[in-house]
């Protein structure tokens, strides 16, 4: 169970890591995962994560705060919608794929916003 969990964390942590990039992936809850199974299965592994400079302010803001900082909020809301504008715009021509893209646009704004911003 220990080796599953510490493959599981790796695998949430890397795509953690590519959900800062894609906006439709979700960061912090995947690297909150990553670190729910080092926590159970590497305490070093947790350490490193709660600790990394970049990665561990996500899950010690949204752990103590249950917050998002108001510049996260804002880069994370622009990039879904600039690249669901983007397709919907320029790459889709099917009219209902473009209700779905908008639709989830909507969601995952609304899903950001829905917590509270962290002021520092």
């Amino acid at each position: 169970m220990r080796l599953f969990l510490i493959i599981l964390g790796c695998l949430s942590l890397v795509l953690g890591i590519v959900g800062i990039f894609l906006p439709l992936l979700p960061t912090t809850p995947l690297l909150l995962l990553a670190a729910w199974c080092f926590v159970r299965s590497s305490q070093r592994l947790y350490e490193w994560l709660i600790n990394h400079p970049r990665m561990g302010e996500y899950i010690r803001n949204f752990r103590e705060h249950k917050a998002i900082p108001l510049r996260v909020k804002i880069i994370s809301v622009s990039l879904v919608w600039l690249t669901i504008g983007y397709c919907v715009v320029a790459i889709i021509d099917v009219w209902w794929l473009r209700g779905v893209l908008l639709l989830i646009a909507v969601l995952v704004s609304w899903h950001i916003l829905s917590y509270a911003t962290l002021r520092r």
